[in-house]
């Protein structure tokens, strides 16, 4: 009969640490496509459509949407088969996409285009597994430090993506941009082989006398106030980052800047958003979860601000910095705290349901961000920032004093 030993807290960790490791490897390779596609989804359709530019940023909803469409599958086909060959089928779509983009831009079709993204999005949905993925394994206090670092490979990530629509979107010339995605399919595959080195699932455990044990119903676990809250906060720091970040290059082109400017825009944009990952773990074991995920919604308010403030370069591309500082602390912060609120058995439809939510938002702000920029211009995206804000910070205020209160009933009830 073999023995198996429960881990130390250190050997746990060094565990967590190694698939962290190669997370952010995946991240690096694997999430460069999305900054692609927001580089040239919104400016590709504008080329795409006729004198009317209103549907412009609909390829970038169709990314964002897909990722909505795909939370739930891609949650449950890693339940089935595991995370390192549900990772592997996601890439694979991924190639798939980037092709049907290359294609859709030749034959110089939208509304294909659109759907290319679409199915770009869709194998972006198993990216966005790795932050969980990195918390599968490691102490409680470490998985947040885990998260964060996954998020690192964001950085490079931010300079692949962009880079190559830089050096690559005239490659296939007279067709333009699709060259940058016949090239992102260079990235995808570089993903793939890092995925070999990823150790198989750790199966949860069974729970003794209990078969086949899948937790709390759904339902019980979404009304729990922490969740709640969470999937709130993290669900409008992204929306509002992706809201910003999908007109901007338009609202630059609008205003005289060229492509290659609104593409490193976008660059130090996400730059901005993984770069913070660095230490983003230890702020969060020091000062707590809640208060991060606050700091950055305030960074999001200053975001607005700049914006505001004129439409100089310096203006659109500060404001994209500290947009991407905001999403940062506000995501990892939301993201660790969803994290706290169920159970390892529970982990599939708990993290399926809370991306769902999210991106399901997401691509609807996406959408209306080109609405919106052509309806009524830049000054009126960055507005929406305010109320947004303002209403997720009150839900932190509630939710510290909820469960305050809950803490000081159950010290008397246990005197």
């Amino acid at each position: 009969m073999t023995i198996q030993t429960v881990p130390t807290a250190d050997e746990e960790n060094a565990i967590a640490r190694r698939n962290a490791v190669l997370y952010a490897a995946c991240q690096a390779f694997g999430g460069a496509a999305a900054p692609l596609n927001f580089a040239l989804g919104a400016i590709a359709g504008s080329y795409l459509l006729g004198p009317d530019k209103a549907l412009a940023t609909a390829p970038v909803t169709g990314y964002t949407l897909g990722v909505a469409l795909g939370a739930l599958p891609a949650a449950m086909l890693m339940r089935a088969v595991g995370r390192k060959r549900g990772f592997m089928a996601g890439a694979l779509i991924g190639i798939g996409g980037l092709l049907f983009a290359t294609w859709a831009l030749t034959v110089h079709s939208f509304w294909l285009f659109c759907m290319a993204l679409m199915v770009n999005g869709f194998s972006g949905a198993f990216v966005q597994q790795y932050r969980f993925a990195a918390a599968d394994r490691g102490t409680a206090d470490f998985k947040a430090k885990a998260i964060s670092w996954v998020l690192v490979g964001g950085i490079a990530a931010a300079v692949l993506g962009p880079q190559t629509v830089i050096l690559t979107k005239d490659l296939l010339l007279p067709v333009p941009f699709a060259g940058a995605f016949l090239s992102g399919i260079a990235l995808l595959v570089t993903s793939l082989i890092v995925m070999l080195f990823l150790a198989p699932s750790v199966p949860v455990p069974p729970v003794a006398g209990v078969a086949a044990n899948t937790g709390r119903p759904l339902g019980e676990i979404i009304r729990q106030p922490r969740f709640g809250v969470a999937v709130l906060c993290g669900t409008a720091a992204y929306a509002l980052m992706s809201l910003v970040m999908t007109a901007a290059p338009l609202a630059m082109i609008g205003c005289g800047f060229t492509a290659d400017e609104s593409t490193l825009g976008i660059q130090w944009h996400v730059l901005a958003m993984f770069g913070p990952s660095f230490f983003t773990g230890s702020l969060i074991a020091r000062f707590g979860k809640p208060r991060i995920v606050a700091t950055g919604l305030l960074i999001l308010i200053a975001c607005a601000v700049v914006a505001l403030m004129g439409v100089e370069l310096a203006h659109f591309w500060g404001a994209l910095i500290l947009l991407g500082i905001g999403w940062n602390f506000g995501f990892i912060g939301a993201t660790a705290m969803v994290t706290e609120t169920y159970r390892p058995e529970e982990k599939g439809k708990a993290q399926g349901a809370n991306d769902f939510i999210l991106f399901g938002t997401v691509a609807f702000a996406s959408f209306a961000s080109g609405q919106l920029l052509n309806a009524w211009g830049w000054g009126t995206v960055n507005a929406i920032v305010f109320p947004v804000v303002l209403i997720s910070l009150g839900a932190l205020v509630w939710l510290a004093r909820l469960e305050r209160m809950n803490a000081m009933a159950g010290e008397v009830a246990g005197r």
